[in-house]
């Protein structure tokens, strides 16, 4: 929650208390960041399929961008 100050951007959903219950706004609200963050995880979830990104680069860095790029292409195709 405190990430918020530094990212203007940022879209966190609303938690319930014990107190407060969540409203229909706050379920729907919800819902729609939820599925969301889904697709970007499922697109995370492809590249690291491919060790050159989950594991440390240890070749020229020169090509890192290049090799990067392919995945990128693979992943999209």
């Amino acid at each position: 929650m405190g990430i918020s100050r530094f990212y203007a951007n940022l879209v966190i959903s609303v938690k319930c208390s014990k107190k407060r219950l969540l409203t229909k706004e706050d379920k729907e609200f919800n819902y729609r960041v939820s599925s969301e963050r889904v697709l970007d995880e499922c697109v995370v979830g492809l590249f690291i399929r491919f060790k050159i990104v989950s594991d440390r680069y240890r070749n020229r860095r020169k090509r890192f961008g290049l090799r990067f790029n392919l995945i990128a292409g693979i992943c999209n195709y």
